[in-house]
């Protein structure tokens, strides 16, 4: 890879990594703190319930439009001609979602909350609440997918995971101090997602990339049939991953005794794992639009080595991040309250899915942006009714732990699959023998916490002697054998920018 395009990588994964956990430290002061002390569980689960199914709506309203932006805009970007007003074509097809899924939203209202009348009656009563927040999510999508085609990529993540999780934070607050009504507090809490959208658009007017002429689409009829075939693919794709995302929670909240309560432990328990996601996401975020680029250039090479170095280097910080939290699981679980001490299996069996879905990196990037993107619908169906027809048999099982069983049993099933099936076609893949010594290292920690006993009495100083040797045993293997050289050079150049900033010397380059 080009030192550019690996810098590019570095410097924007870097930056969208520390902004996106200062936004999970918000988020957690929101989900773990303030809405554990000012709303009641069965409250949690409304709101996360709205936001799960508002989601849905968004992806749906999508028509696909993500990767095909991703896939589509190399071959159309050109400022002189406003890139032949392919940001515009791509709103129509949006916009004709969004409206498409309006009134099925209320054709099907009945139908919706009959589902949940009777284990999670609270749902019915703010269900139009929803649609505010597909509708604003599916638009942040749109314009955050054509920023990222053009390398910006830190905006919407300040957008999304720091001043909406803000504005989340001032309406607890306003709740908390009984200045509005918990029926305030939902129609505010839905209103509020359309700022990251409005914000991007603002900056997409400051960088002169906001073009909305619809009048001056000068898209090939050949091209737009290419187009409409590769989204009404996606779209099915889309809607796969994210009925896993949401099937979970939709189908606790119908099929568990406690309904809304289930899904506020289990929305938690999601919330605490997608902590562990963020530097994937952040190195994913700026590799993807990358793919595109490279199947332009017919570079396999490239495209090769980026596929390794993205999960190699998921692999490392993934699964060292889920040691450090494993070996202090019950601590952390130790200040929720009592119903949420059942996440702790949940949050594991999940995390074994997510864990290899980060591991597998860019497979999907990939796949779907190739010539063979047809073929990933049946993989997705896999996934889908894999999941769906699991959770029938296992949630009634048990419970929440049996939907976290369930969604990681098929990403599992689904990304070996995929692998296999981007190796056999392109014969790239992104195995290296270091990372089988990576997962040995993580495993062999996890076994010496499991056989020690406690050392102290004190719950925080046991605390701190874990992660203390969690991270000896797990990190330093790695750092002094070098197995993950890309993360080795990432930390190093990440110390070295602190140490400027301490310094009286002239500040480095940030990493």
């Amino acid at each position: 890879m080009n030192s550019f395009l690996m810098g590019l990588v570095q410097k924007d994964a870097f930056r969208t990594m520390i902004v996106s956990y200062l936004g999970i430290l918000l988020g957690y002061i929101n989900k773990v703190v303030l809405f554990l002390v000012i709303l009641t569980t069965e409250q949690i689960g409304l709101v996360n319930l709205l936001v799960s199914v508002g989601t849905l709506f968004a992806q749906f309203a999508s028509m696909g439009a993500t990767f095909t932006i991703w896939k589509f805009l190399p071959f159309f970007r050109n400022q002189e001609t406003r890139h032949r007003g392919f940001f515009p074509f791509i709103l129509l097809i949006v916009f004709a979602g969004i409206i498409l899924c309006t009134i099925a939203s209320f054709r099907y209202r009945g139908e919706i909350e009959a589902m949940y009348l009777e284990k999670s009656p609270l749902f019915s009563v703010y269900y139009i609440w929803m649609v505010p927040i597909g509708i604003a999510y599916v638009l942040f999508m749109v314009v955050e997918s054509y920023l990222r085609s053009f390398y910006h990529n830190v905006i919407a993540v300040v957008a999304y995971e720091l001043i909406l999780r803000f504005a989340v934070t001032i309406t607890l607050f306003l709740i908390w101090f009984d200045w509005i009504s918990f029926d305030t507090f939902v129609v505010l809490n839905s209103l509020i997602y359309i700022i990251p959208t409005l914000i991007l658009l603002v900056y997409l007017n400051r960088i002169g990339e906001l073009n909305l002429q619809f009048n001056k689409m000068v898209i090939p009829k050949r091209f737009r049939k290419i187009i409409f075939q590769f989204s009404a693919f996606y779209y099915i794709n889309t809607l796969g991953i994210v009925l896993v995302n949401s099937l979970d929670l939709l189908m606790i909240g119908q099929m568990t005794a406690n309904g809304l309560i289930g899904v506020g432990v289990y929305s938690t328990v999601v919330f605490v794992a997608s902590a562990l996601q963020v530097p994937y996401r952040s190195v994913f975020r700026i590799s993807a639009p990358l793919v595109a680029e490279y199947w332009k250039q017919r570079d396999f090479g490239k495209m090769q080595e980026l596929y390794k170095k993205v999960s190699s280097v998921s692999l490392v910080i993934g699964f060292g991040m889920f040691v450090l939290f494993w070996v202090n699981i019950e601590f952390l679980f130790s200040f929720l309250r009592p119903e949420f001490q059942a996440g702790i299996w949940t949050f594991f069996f999940l995390m074994m899915g997510k864990l290899i879905d980060m591991y597998c990196g860019l497979n999907g990037a990939i796949f779907i942006t190739s010539k063979k993107f047809r073929y990933d619908i049946f993989f997705t169906l896999f996934l889908i009714g894999t999941v769906f027809f699991l959770n029938l048999w296992l949630i009634p099982k048990w419970g929440i732990s049996g939907a976290a069983i369930s969604t990681s049993f098929a990403l599992i099933v689904y990304n070996i699959g995929r692998v296999i099936f981007v190796w056999y076609i392109y014969k790239i893949h992104f195995f290296e023998r270091s990372q089988l010594y990576v997962i040995l290292i993580g495993v062999a920690t996890l076994l010496v916490n499991a056989w020690m006993p406690n050392v102290f009495a004190n719950k925080w100083l046991e605390m701190l002697f874990d992660t203390g040797l969690a991270t000896v045993l797990f990190f330093l293997p790695i750092y002094f054998f070098r197995l993950e050289p890309e993360t080795i050079g990432y930390l190093h150049k990440g110390w070295a920018f602190i140490k400027s900033k301490l310094a009286s010397d002239p500040p480095v380059e940030l990493p």
